[in-house]
């Protein structure tokens, strides 16, 4: 017996109105959450065209050859990025004419493999051995608008045989959903080694960040103010409304520690390491995850807010990377210091539930552009007046400095000269010269923790 999909109606709908307009199919992305028992689709979007390929797709001989495998990941990438913490790209779906139907299968599983790997190249988590491994890929005559198919593939096996699965609607899916909400406030520091110079700044940091999820992986979660057992039940305790089985609609207080010190048996020995420079992250930012209502278990609360937290700090960096190679920011000379304002988290409703998608949002841009950037990734309009800004206003200062030594317990607190609307602040420091990186291992009979939110 496969996997079953419930799917809310909407989805449903969203796919009966796709008009291929004359071109040889339509291909797009399923977005849910995965449970042990079944897998939620609260979400369908379709791949949006090249313009250059606009002409050449109202011409049925296009076929396989306009399946630009390329095109639908680097949505999928995008897509990615505006989903909070329990959500993922499930897998995808592609509509076609019936006569095409048999040539787009192998085409289909190729995509939605090349769409997984894509997104998971930029994570800084990996999928636990208990985690559902399957994704789907969905199949639609465009005449009929009824299934072709619905298969799942195994992401972990490349040739993994096609498995049926059931497709389900179901009205409201996610309109009880579950919400968990977070602030954390970062400062990290990254060294940039003096011998990985062949890497890119984009990577330095994605490799410290690597070492800063260890972190987040490893802390603890307090649900409300409490440590609960990572097996119960989310909803235990909570009171039921009257007369209906169906939880009513709770928000979630998420608080983090991190570990500060280490076990008495653990050896830790003091590294030098020649940079060439350092990166700075520091700020305070929101995190959202969302969780289905139906018996919920605490570890996969803990493990959405988690993740949240780790994709939002690297989707960041990498959004802010992006800009700065878009616009040919000239770099700085050296022992100068660099300030990078981080984009902002930028949330808006989902019809029809609980849910709230996120993008981010530079401060030189406008509120239209941020609802169009939502129109052409997600096919759905939103209204201006719904985004959310969720973040507050800190403070940061433009400055450099000609030090020719910087230490890895230097957090740089200077005083503000220039206010600047910001939730997160990059500084890359370029100099030359010795970092002592190093940690201590102190002997303690407990372990001790420290709040990583406010």
């Amino acid at each position: 017996m496969g996997r079953t999909y419930i799917v809310e109606e909407t989805v449903g709908q969203y796919l009966s109105n796709i008009d291929l307009q004359g071109k040889a199919f339509v291909s797009g992305l399923l977005i849910g959450q995965c449970s042990s028992q079944k897998d939620y689709v609260i979400l369908a979007t379709r791949t949006p065209p090249k313009e250059e390929q606009s002409e050449n797709l109202k011409h049925l001989k296009a076929k396989l050859d306009n399946l630009d495998e390329e095109w639908a990941t680097e949505h999928a990438c995008q897509v990615s990025r505006m989903l909070p913490g329990g959500l993922l790209v499930l897998g995808v779906f592609i509509i076609t004419t019936l006569e095409l139907a048999n040539d787009f299968q192998n085409a289909l599983r190729r995509l939605m493999f090349a769409v997984e790997k894509s997104i998971n190249r930029k994570r800084l988590w990996n999928f636990t051995e208990e985690e559902v491994s399957e994704r789907v890929t969905l199949h639609i005559c465009a005449s009929t608008k009824k299934r072709i198919f619905c298969r799942t593939y195994d992401i972990h096996d490349p040739k993994s045989s096609a498995r049926p699965a059931d497709w389900k609607y179901q009205s409201g899916l996610s309109s009880s959903w579950l919400s968990l909400e977070c602030t954390v406030h970062i400062n990290i520091h990254i060294p940039l080694s003096a011998t990985s110079v062949s890497y890119t700044l984009e990577k330095n940091t994605k490799n410290g960040l690597t070492r800063w999820a260890k972190e987040i992986e490893n802390g603890v979660y307090l649900i409300n103010g409490q440590v609960k057992d990572e097996d119960c039940d989310l909803l235990e305790g909570q009171k039921k409304s009257r007369g209906n089985t169906q939880a009513t609609s709770h928000s979630f207080d998420v608080r983090v520690l991190t570990q500060l010190l280490l076990n008495s048996d653990h050896r830790s020995t003091a590294t030098v390491q020649i940079c060439s420079g350092s990166v700075n992250l520091k700020g305070a930012v929101k995190c959202r995850a969302y969780i289905h209502s139906s018996k919920p278990k605490v570890k996969d609360a803990v493990q959405a807010v988690k993740r949240d937290i780790l994709n939002t700090v690297a989707d960041r960096c990498e959004i802010l990377f992006e800009d700065l190679l878009l616009n040919e920011i000239p770099e700085k000379k050296d022992s100068e210091k660099e300030f990078h304002v981080l984009p902002y988290r930028v949330f808006v409703p989902l019809p029809g539930s609980t849910v709230m998608l996120c993008d981010y949002k530079f401060d030189d841009e406008s509120a239209e552009e941020i609802r169009d950037h939502f129109m052409e990734m997600l096919d759905h309009t939103i209204k201006i007046e719904d985004l959310e800004i969720a973040e507050e206003t800190n403070t940061a200062c433009m400055s450099s400095s000609m030090n020719s030594r910087a230490s890895l317990d230097n957090t740089d607190d200077e005083q503000p000269k220039q206010p600047i609307k910001t939730t997160m602040l990059l500084k890359i420091q370029q100099n030359i010269g010795v970092i002592a990186a190093f940690t201590v291992a102190v002997l303690a009979a407990g372990i001790s923790f420290h709040y990583f939110s406010d």
